[in-house]
């Protein structure tokens, strides 16, 4: 649809405000800013396990993981402050971006703090698993406890081995399987796990790129995509891809799903599955959060799906513009965005200075302040 777009105290209206400040995005394609439906911000900086091992299920590769945690670089990763490696989360999806995020770990009191770079999803429960180390609230007693109409959150059927096959039944006999459970992963569910997902209600988050990375396989998304009870999640960089951008890039490559169909699962479904009516849609009056490419033609979706964070024109959240390519000065300058230049994988870019700490930058492997570039030429050409 071809039309005007009215922001309006950071939700999206039906008018225009007085004075409102227009952005010419003629040639351009705008979308809800994404939604990552399982994340784990605080580990994003940790390398990953070497080598290619395939496991059967994630207890065996958490215990695998055991004795990467005295490996100098995890040492390293793990010696930064955890609140400083929740805002690095926060930075890295929205720079893919994502404005809201499913955060499954404990709280943290930084999540509450005005310049955390995205939102985060409140008022649900959760419980790690069913098995292996014990860690988070115990599953029946945050089940009973989580709000009504709230979703409920538990990694489940990771693997492909007969320990993952069963938790479905394991946690039906738990009486934990319901309309606001959300299960994670859920690689080892069969056809029949599937429909007794779909009959209860139920959703599936699925993470693709940490599935195939540590299990050499993911499950079937067609049958809960249909339903429409299936979101996307990146995971952390630990197991999964590098951002939801590289998630919905690499399964559009693969064809199990087109670009509307994986769009969707980072939209509109993802807000409906997480309980957040004001999200995932450019209906007035949601939440006035934006992602804004320019358009090439063809399928409207693939507009979107498929694209780099370097090739996104602009990140808007709250009605306020995040991140974007330096011609849209003007309209951070309206809003009175202090921003600072950068480069986002060799591109230049202006990012609000809310979310530019350089010791945040200095985490992010691609985003760099665009001084450093300029210093850095201007040595490779002999001066000063």
């Amino acid at each position: 649809m071809r039309a005007p777009l009215h922001l309006r105290g950071g939700r999206i209206a039906a008018r225009a405000a007085p004075r409102a400040f227009p952005v010419n995005l003629r040639d351009h394609v705008v979308f809800p800013g994404l939604l990552n439906a399982h994340e784990h911000l605080q580990v994003n900086n940790v390398p990953p396990l070497p080598g290619d091992t395939v496991f059967p299920n994630a207890y065996d590769w958490i215990e695998a993981f055991q004795a990467h945690f005295a490996d100098p670089a995890t040492v390293a990763a793990l010696a930064v402050p955890k609140a400083r490696r929740m805002r690095h989360g926060g930075l890295k999806n929205l720079l893919a971006g994502v404005t809201c995020v499913a955060h499954h770990d404990p709280w943290h009191p930084v999540l509450d703090g005005p310049d955390f770079p995205v939102s985060v999803l409140r008022d649900h429960g959760w419980s790690y698993a069913l098995h292996g180390p014990a860690y988070g609230p115990p599953v029946r007693a945050s089940f009973a406890a989580t709000p009504f109409g709230r979703p409920w959150m538990i990694h489940l059927a990771e693997g492909t081995d007969a320990l993952a096959a069963g938790e479905l039944d394991e946690l039906d006999r738990m009486g934990c399987l319901a309309m606001n459970t959300v299960l994670i992963h859920g690689v080892g569910m069969g056809a029949r796990d599937i429909q007794r997902v779909l009959a209860a209600g139920a959703s599936v988050v699925w993470c693709p790129g940490s599935n195939h990375r540590l299990l050499g396989r993911s499950l079937d998304p067609r049958p809960l995509q249909s339903a429409g009870r299936l979101a996307l999640g990146s995971d952390s960089r630990l197991s999964g891809a590098r951002d939801l951008l590289e998630e919905l890039r690499v399964e559009a490559a693969r064809g199990e799903l087109g670009a509307d169909a994986l769009l969707g699962l980072a939209t509109a479904d993802a807000a409906r599955i997480l309980g957040l009516p004001g999200r995932g849609s450019l209906d007035a009056p949601c939440v006035a959060d934006l992602v804004i490419v320019e358009d090439r033609g063809g399928d409207v979706a693939g507009n979107l799906v498929g694209r780099s964070r370097a090739e996104l024109r602009a990140v808007v959240r709250d009605g306020l513009p995040c991140l974007a390519d330096p011609d849209f000065a003007d309209w951070f300058a309206a809003a009175n965005v202090d921003t600072m230049a950068v480069t986002l994988d060799g591109k230049p870019k202006l990012l609000a200075r809310a979310f530019a700490d350089p010791d945040l930058l200095a985490m992010e492997p691609g985003l760099e302040p665009a001084v450093a570039i300029g210093r850095a030429v201007r040595r490779a050409w002999g001066g000063a």
